[in-house]
């Protein structure tokens, strides 16, 4: 499509080049009862896109639990907010990057960091914490070396530079992902609750005011290009990847926090998926008011750009603020002062409609809710697949137990889904503005808030996603991960409170696709549900498909808790010698779906570990109990590659390393069938409901006799010391090797 004649009436080729089906051409022209141009027909694709308008997801998304005690914003605006006490609220997001980065990975997964940014500031709060999780194919192909270490580049420099600490994350591989990669941004900030600010054009006569850098042509149909599947001609997508700038995002950040702080804004909106057509339609939306936009005004740092390019540019480190009439001298005085342009581009009007105008003409006039709102919403045929059944039904028993355990373990930790990712998050800043807690490589991470009223208190945060067992079943797997992120947030002795997902699939208009899609929403449902956790933000990312093959199911699920004393806060690693440990909670034959299955013996099947909420939460509480009544030194959950890994994780880190003895107190049990002599279940059994606990010798009484009383076993018991991680009767590793393995496992790929 020719969008220089933007003038000219839009025809169905138009429209389809923009990304729009003929049925939803056919629809638009009947709703508006007027020929389109080009610029028009664009908007409309723009907000269409399954990256603006969730057609696709709607239908199940609406079912999720969004309410609770704690929400103060939930979702449809930038970011959630949920208050923590104390008139402190945290708003945050989880939003994906994912065909920019496969396209440009450094200043794709660089400009995801920019944009998640924007979302919590926008919402007035200071962003104060960043996490990512990525996920890239098989780990031995020269292309996954080189998207990860540019993604993994382009996230530390946005937010080292911005001056963000990045305190955990994820990591995984597959070669489902060689033809689409996973870059999925979380950010935290911190807001008063009365100082809350929202995306809404009010005020009939106000200012609208574009701040920020110049607009040029990077990021064209950016949220199109999103909403479809990739082909071989990847590649000559890179116009529609944006380019970032976070020097300017720092200097945009303060002068907007800056700016609220007068009064005189009403309601502010990041430019980011579709830019200035999204949050212009979308403000007035929201408001019920219309707008009337100058577009000759807007800056621009290219020449001779028009209408079209102006309104559907995604440029990068922008903001659409709504100011009072009378005081945008206020509003241009701040952003003089940090170097940014504060242009007056246009009112709030009278009515529903958005004007736009060129050099004075009339070009368009859209009723605003009609645009936002009239988006199709597809019910999809679901249908689940044949391998399904296959999968689960797997009989991990016609596997045999390795014949060298201890040459087993070392390998399962060598593995790049289980090694150590200190090459990874060393490249991230963690300690940048002196509040983080806990930093990369613990269960989650922890910030300080330094509130007047509670000094020490804290805000936890993890995201995961157990992509493994979502491929298997992606309802139970998905319900599976949020109990992951329970137990993370719990691990660190913080209460868990709310839920920001970002569900990254492929087609939806493939019956199977579509049923992965529906299946991990209910599960999300079902988990959160259970636990009492709300949903209050989110992203859904489809399409990741590659010359018709699609990525895992990937329901990403980043879980936020509170710490009311930091000095409470619990690290994973054992801290010294004669401490007594603990492995708390039973183990079961659940070798399906495990990390063991699939690193050693290349088989993603098998019926994944059983759920029971209320053990989960009868030891979460345990747990939190333990950890508020100061009795523990280091706390750690056992998930991913099982208790062998788990131990190594609380023995190893860069700088250190311990030991630890422990023998058997209560063997697994059988439940599905498994012989439960065999050792390689205690070792590498995924049961859920498990945590690796330490305490000071003269506490293991005090613990056991708490475990008791909640009814939660101790499975394993021991001390921290020698050079060796060893558990009796069943395997060891000497704690050289072990370091040595872990601590290299990803050095061929980054």
């Amino acid at each position: 499509m020719n969008f220089q004649n933007w003038r000219k009436k839009a025809t169905l080729q138009d429209a389809l080049a923009c990304g729009l089906t003929e049925d939803e051409y056919n629809s638009i022209t009947e709703i508006v009862g007027k020929d389109l141009n080009i610029v028009e027909i664009g908007i409309f694709a723009a907000l269409y896109s399954e990256h603006c308008s969730y057609k696709s997801t709607k239908l199940h998304l609406k079912h999720l639990l969004t309410k609770g005690p704690n929400v103060v914003v939930g979702p449809g605006e930038n970011a959630g907010v949920v208050d923590i006490g104390d008139n402190i609220c945290v708003a945050f997001k989880v939003e994906s990057h994912n065909h920019p980065t496969f396209i440009e990975p450094y200043q794709g997964a660089a400009t995801g960091v920019g944009g998640i940014l924007r979302d919590v500031f926008t919402m007035g709060a200071r962003p104060v914490a960043l996490l990512n999780a990525l996920r890239f194919g098989d780990p031995k192909l020269p292309k996954t070396a080189y998207l990860f270490s540019n993604a993994v580049a382009g996230i530390g420099d946005y937010g080292n530079c911005v001056g963000i600490p990045t305190v955990g994350g994820e990591l995984f591989f597959d070669p489902s992902y060689n033809g689409n990669c996973l870059v999925n941004a979380f950010a935290l900030g911190i807001v008063e609750k009365d100082k809350i600010f929202l995306g809404k054009a009010s005020g009939v006569g106000n200012s609208v005011i574009y701040v920020g850098s110049k607009t040029g042509r990077d990021g064209i149909h950016g949220a199109t290009m999103a909403s479809e599947e990739f082909s071989e001609d990847a590649a000559s997508k890179k116009p529609t990847v944006q380019v970032g700038d976070p020097f300017q995002e720092k200097l945009l950040l303060e002068a907007c926090l800056e700016a609220m702080q007068t009064g005189a804004i009403v309601g502010i909106q990041d430019m980011g998926a579709a830019g200035l057509t999204s949050s212009s339609y979308e403000m007035a939306a929201r408001a019920g008011t219309g707008l009337k936009l100058d577009l000759d005004k807007i800056p621009q740092r290219e020449e001779d750009m028009n209408p079209y390019e102006i309104m559907l540019s995604e440029s990068q480190e922008r903001m659409l603020i709504v100011a009072e009439k009378g005081r945008e001298d206020e509003i241009k005085s701040i952003f003089d002062k940090w170097g940014l342009d504060s242009v007056k581009v246009g009112e709030v009007i009278e009515g529903q409609d958005v004007e736009l105008y060129w050099h004075g003409e009339l070009i368009s006039k859209l009723n605003a809710p009609l645009l936002v709102d009239s988006a199709p919403v597809y019910r999809w045929p679901e249908q689940e697949p044949p391998s399904k059944a296959l999968k689960a039904n797997f009989d991990i028993g016609a596997i045999p137990e390795p014949s060298n355990l201890t040459k087993t373990w070392e390998d399962l930790i060598a593995s790049p889904n289980l090694c150590s990712r200190h090459p990874v998050y060393r490249q991230y800043d963690s300690t940048v503005r002196t509040n983080t807690v806990i930093h990369p490589g613990g269960d989650a991470g922890v910030i300080r808030i330094k509130s007047e009223k509670k000094p020490e208190k804290g805000v936890a945060m993890t995201i995961d996603c157990n992509s493994r067992y979502c491929s298997i079943d992606p309802r139970l797997g998905a319900a599976l991960t949020v109990l992951e992120a329970f137990r993370n947030i719990t691990s660190v002795g913080a209460k868990p409170l709310a839920i920001s997902d970002c569900l990254n699939f492929g087609s939806p208009e493939k019956p199977e696709g579509m049923w992965e899609i529906a299946e991990a929403i209910r599960g999300i449902d079902e988990a959160s549900r259970a636990l009492t956790i709300p949903i209050v933000s989110g992203n859904v990312s489809l399409y990741n498909e590659t010359e018709g093959k699609a990525i895992m199911p990937t329901p990403m699920i980043a879980m936020v808790g509170v710490v009311e004393d930091c000095s409470l806060a619990l690290q994973a690693s054992f801290k010294k010698e004669g401490d007594a440990v603990f492995v708390i909670g039973a183990t079961y034959d659940e070798l399906g779906g495990s990390e063991y299955m699939a690193s050693l013996h290349g088989i993603s099947k098998g019926k994944l570990p059983n759920i029971n909420y209320e053990l989960e939460r009868k030891t979460a509480e345990l747990i939190l109990e333990l950890a508020n009544n100061r009795l523990l030194q280091s706390c750690h959950d056992i998930s991913s590659g099982g208790m062998a890994v788990g131990l190594v994780e609380c023995c190893v880190n860069e700088y250190s390393s311990i030991g630890v003895s422990l023998s058997v107190e209560n063997k697994p049990k059988a439940i599905n069938g498994l012989d439960p002599k065999r050792k390689d279940i205690l070792l590498f059994s995924e049961s859920g409901a498990r945590y690796i606990i330490s305490c000071i010798p003269q506490h293991a009484d005090t613990i056991r006799s708490i475990a008791s009383e909640h009814g939660i076993p101790i499975s394993l018991a021991g001390t921290v010391g020698g050079d060796t991680i060893s558990i009796e009767g069943y395997a060891h590793i000497e704690l050289a090797a072990a370091s040595k393995r872990w601590l290299h496992g990803l050095k061929e790929i980054i």
